[in-house]
């Protein structure tokens, strides 16, 4: 059923305009996603009233519903979705005759109820306040307008919303009965600003929470709609009293059923329970929620917490640059003249201003009365950070300290800075020098991206951080020289002042410093990039029995298995890997590592069971004597001998396919090599056991083959033959035209998707409908025993041929030999 709901789930994707899909926030949740949070409802009751908002093509019903049958407790379930878009009624219609069936095949009562309605007008004009058992979703994410109807509606109702998604929940959370769970996968955004005060009052005070999921990666939950958001998947419960949360990250949104532990994972997940004032500090009056995704972050957390000013504390302000250009374009100017004052934009910007810059943007503004009002005084030191940042950059808070050089009263800041003032005004140098160094500090950056989930920094965000007091912003401030010092020396600065402030000196830069070290090492050493991730540094790590605070020349060289590895790198690295992944460290970085000489397999006992317990790893001696060196001046040439006698593993898994590729020759002579694989070897055997004795001399017009880059397809010809494609993905794996009998072959190799069915059969017949030549289909199956899978689904009037039995056909038409109909 599965792979059901995610046919019907793309099939109405396609139907939305993409432009609008993104204006609204419209993305369907893939089945992965939908099967995880299924499975994070804790009670299915015997009898369950579910909600489902923003339902789309019922994906996510469906996949609530394959839960509750595996799980055999439920008698019977009432489904209300609600959608407002009325092209893809038919797809949800048929994902609830899905539902249905299943139902109906496992002795539960099934029935649905679907409004073609906005939820937010529909929900606030229902008496359906503690009606519903349980609540799936994924709401849209548009932003809604103060003067929108539906910001009027949600305020009625006491509720009040920036964006549909809160809106979405906070209306889920009402019509919730006590002891009713949630389940809904929603941008992160909620968890800080003031903007979303209200929503976390209601969250935090209303509903227990059980679960929170993190995508390590921003484009993970919707990759295919290239969305780029924070997203979290967030279990709930409503009146019962808050207890530990269950924390689990991952950089992707595969998840899977692992069925040695009976529970969904994904790869490379973590795992976590925290006490709940570990995401909400009991003392914060905002209600922020800090979610981390191992220890390592929360005792990024924690160190910060070791500042506690505000702002204000410190008679300071952060205001975004008051400067709005395009309302002032008549007094822009390209360079400073009589009356004009400098105007700094971001490029301005480096460690201090560097001003003039010839650009497109203007250096100067004039000072009139539409301008006056939003100039500042050109005087003290003040602090500038860009208020946006590529996703590219190392860095998400860059500070510029700026101490009114600049020849004039007066000095304009652009809308897209952050600047630090007292009253409009420049502060006192030590204090902006401290202030400079704390803003560009690791930890700054490492709590923010934690923090904040966005590359744009507003200036909200920056008041809601911790600050140091005033007299050690100060102290700090005398440190600093001269501006342009390294990251590494702003580090030390501000450390220096945490050891003082911390008997216990663990600071969790040092494991983060130690996990990019090992990840430029494997880049250099040629791992491809499969390898290059924090799986693969922690375990290069563990064998080296590498700890945070340990320099590399203090390593060593243990022998140890992939579990105490994953044991090691939780009480090293602050990172719990769920048990289920010991087969991603063993296939996907270990096994490479064996491949590219980094490490040995079963170096005690070489002929020990693959299957043992005490199968172990150790680094190679080699490469150990090279490691010692990092850091160290002998680094660069140690590693430059190392690499010259050993090819670096890219190079050899390149030779190994070159080596595997399935070499194909045409009749015109051309060589056509096709990646190595099952399905690969079906095509040629098609181009060399089919087409000779059943389409002898018949033209090859396409072949595709899934692992080649390029396709061989005959565009020009197939349009000659009265066929016009725009998506080669439409085609069958291979098309060819024999013009003895004036026919157009058309054969599917099957190895791992389906035959030419009834639905493929229709879909060709309309591809090719305007073709001059007749048509015939044909499944391509490896062996009898293989076709035997797909016997029921083969359609009428087609041919079968099997690889094992090439000179024998198989006609499902009854009339005739393979001829076209």
């Amino acid at each position: 059923m599965r792979q059901q709901i995610e046919t019907i789930r793309l099939a109405a994707s396609a139907v939305l305009d993409p432009k609008k899909k993104g204006e609204l926030g419209q993305f369907f949740t893939p089945v992965a996603i939908g099967s995880f949070m299924a499975s994070l409802f804790e009670n299915m009751t015997t009898e369950i009233r579910l909600l489902d908002p923003g339902a789309g093509s019922g994906s996510l019903t469906q996949s609530f519903v394959l839960e509750m049958i595996n799980r055999k407790k439920t008698l019977s379930i009432n489904s209300y979705t609600y959608d407002i878009d009325d092209r893809i009624v038919s797809f949800l219609l048929q994902s609830m005759e899905l539902c249905s069936g299943l139902c109906e095949k496992n002795g539960v009562l099934f029935k649905n109820k679907h409004s073609l309605s906005d939820f937010i007008v529909s929900a606030s004009e229902e008496d359906n306040d503690g009606f519903f058992t349980h609540v799936i979703m994924n709401p849209p994410y548009k932003k809604i307008l103060s003067s929108s109807v539906h910001r009027k509606i949600l305020r009625n109702i006491g509720i009040e919303a920036v964006n549909l998604y809160s809106g979405f929940v906070s209306l889920a959370i009402n019509m919730l009965k006590d002891e009713g769970e949630l389940v809904a996968i929603i941008p992160r955004s909620f968890c800080n600003g003031p903007y979303y005060k209200s929503f976390r009052e209601q969250l935090i005070n209303s509903m227990c929470i059980k679960n929170i999921h993190i995508f390590e990666k921003r484009n993970s939950a919707f990759s295919e709609d290239d969305v780029l958001q924070e997203n979290i998947i967030i279990h709930c419960i409503k009146g019962v009293p808050q207890g530990k949360v269950k924390i689990t990250s991952s950089p992707y949104a595969d998840f899977f059923y692992d069925s040695e532990s009976g529970v969904y994972t994904a790869t490379d997940m973590t795992i976590r329970e925290v006490e709940f004032s570990k995401i909400v500090n009991s003392n914060d009056k905002e209600m922020f929620i800090h979610i981390a995704a191992n220890n390592r972050d929360q005792e990024i957390i924690d160190r910060l917490s070791l500042f506690s000013s505000t702002l204000s504390d410190l008679n300071l302000e952060v205001s975004t640059g008051p400067v709005v250009d395009f309302r002032l374009k008549d007094d822009l100017r390209q360079n400073i003249e009589r009356g004009a004052v400098p105007l700094i934009y971001p490029i301005h910007l480096d460690a201090t201003v560097h001003w003039p810059i010839v650009s497109k943007k203007p250096n100067a503004i004039f000072v009139s009365s539409s301008s006056a009002n939003w100039l500042w005084q050109n005087r003290g030191c003040y602090v500038i950070t860009k208020r946006l940042s590529s996703k590219e950059e190392k860095k998400r808070i860059t500070a510029t300290y700026y101490d009114s050089h600049l020849p004039s009263d007066l000095i304009g800041f652009e809308n897209k800075l952050n600047v630090f003032h007292n009253n409009k005004s420049g502060v006192d140098e030590l204090l902006a020098k401290g202030l400079y160094i704390y803003l560009n500090s690791s930890l700054v950056d490492k709590y923010y991206r934690q923090f904040g989930g966005h590359t744009q920094i507003n200036a909200t965000d920056l008041r809601a951080l911790n600050y140091p007091s005033a007299d050690l912003l100060c102290r700090m401030g005398t440190k600093l020289s001269q501006i342009n010092i390294t990251q590494s020396e702003i580090d030390a600065i501000l450390d220096e002042e945490l050891n003082i402030m911390h008997t216990d000196n663990h600071n969790p830069l040092h494991a983060q410093e130690k996990i990019t070290q090992a990840l430029d090492i494997l880049n250099k050493l040629g791992m491809p990039r499969a390898q290059q991730n924090e799986r693969s540094a922690l375990t290069f790590l563990a064998l080296l029995n590498l700890v945070p605070k340990t320099s590399w020349e203090r390593i060593e060289r243990p022998m140890i298995g992939v579990t105490p590895i994953m044991d090691w790198v939780k009480n090293n690295y602050g990172k719990e890997y769920a048990p289920n992944t010991r087969e991603t460290f063993r296939r996907q970085t270990l096994h490479q590592f064996v491949d590219a000489g980094i490490c040995l397999y079963n170096p005690d006992e070489p002929s020990r069971a693959v299957n043992s317990p005490k199968a172990c790893y150790q680094i190679a001696l080699e490469l150990y004597d090279v490691l010692q060196k990092y850091n160290t001046q002998l680094w660069d040439k140690a590693l430059s001998n190392y690499l010259s006698e050993k090819d670096t593993l890219v190079q050899r898994y390149a030779m190994e396919r070159e080596m595997q590729m399935i070499p194909l020759i045409l009749n015109d002579g051309t060589i056509i090599n096709l990646s190595a694989g099952a399905h690969s070897q079906l095509i040629k055997d098609i181009i060399t056991d089919f087409g000779p004795r059943f389409v002898p001399g018949a033209e090859l017009i396409y072949l595709g083959d899934t692992g080649s880059k390029v396709n061989f397809f005959k565009k020009k010809r197939l349009e000659e033959l009265g066929v016009k494609v725009n998506e080669k993905g439409k085609l069958p794996d291979v098309v060819l035209y024999w013009e003895e009998k004036d026919w157009l072959i058309l054969i599917e190799s099957v190895t791992s998707h389906g035959p030419v069915d009834g639905k493929r059969h229709n879909d060709l017949s309309e591809l090719f409908k305007n073709s001059k030549a007749g048509l015939v289909y044909v499944t391509a199956f490896p062996d009898r025993r293989f076709m035997g899978k797909y016997l029921s689904d083969i359609s009428w009037e087609t041919e079968v041929w099997t690889a094992d039995a090439p000179t024998h056909m198989i006609h499902f038409n009854g009339v005739r030999f393979l001829g076209p109909y």
